[in-house]
């Protein structure tokens, strides 16, 4: 991805980038019912890697499957190119793992910008101790082979209810996890960083006793010069 708008991104708020979204008619970007491992204290930003499970058939589905050098899991991690963030689509349920320490571990080593599962992980603990950043809903210790098969690799997928294309540009902070299509990233990035300059604008005036109605949103004229002396003083 353009490397300035992973660096623009990795300074801007999940809710900042929803509010860009929706003044582009874009509603239901927000992978839901997600949560941050042990949160970094910086955002989780890279393009998307997919890996997609469907409901597991027993027979398809014993422990001797991951000695297949080609298991859909396995691959997944071996082939998530450096930066990338690898996407789960778990079918939003966490009765069985999307993976485990390991395999999230061996991701971390080969560079990858992070995970995103919307069932669960297995020895959770462990992996909300990685410097990489992970979310999923809930710890999950069960093998993935209980009830997912993993199936295909960087094809569309659902997760969380969020459509995520590979190659759109997956934005996680302490809260949440946004999914922005990759044609309109550059964009959306740099309205997110002015709108941030204005948020913390409006944040040192509200502390300061300012009433809101008419300052946030900006609707009043008046705030204008005072905000552009604002950023010249801070940079911004």
């Amino acid at each position: 991805m353009n490397e300035a708008t992973r660096e623009k991104l990795m300074g801007v708020s999940v809710a900042t980038l929803c509010s860009v979204l929706f003044k582009r008619g874009l509603r239901n970007q927000v992978i839901q019912g997600v949560h941050p491992l042990g949160w970094k204290g910086r955002n989780m930003v890279g393009p998307a890697f997919t890996l997609r499970y469907i409901p597991a058939r027993e027979d398809r589905n014993p422990m001797s499957v991951f000695a297949d050098p080609k298991h859909p899991q396995r691959v997944a991690i071996e082939t998530c190119p450096e930066g990338a963030v690898l996407v789960m689509d778990s079918r939003k349920q966490a009765m069985a793992a999307s993976a485990g320490d390991i395999l999230i571990t061996r991701l971390m080593m080969r560079g990858g910008a992070g995970v995103v599962t919307d069932g669960g992980f297995r020895d959770a603990a462990t992996i909300a101790e990685l410097e990489m950043p992970a979310y999923h809903t809930r710890p999950s210790s069960p093998t993935n082979l209980t009830n997912n098969e993993a199936i295909a690799l960087n094809e569309p997928i659902g997760c969380g209810d969020a459509p995520v294309f590979p190659g759109d540009i997956i934005v996680g902070d302490a809260d949440c996890v946004i999914v922005i299509p990759a044609d309109i990233a550059d964009d959306c990035a740099e309205e997110a960083v002015q709108m941030t300059a204005y948020e913390d604008f409006v944040i040192e005036k509200v502390k300061a006793g300012t009433p809101i109605i008419g300052l946030y949103p900006r609707t009043k004229d008046e705030f204008l010069p005072e905000f552009e002396a604002w950023r010249k003083a801070n940079n911004r």
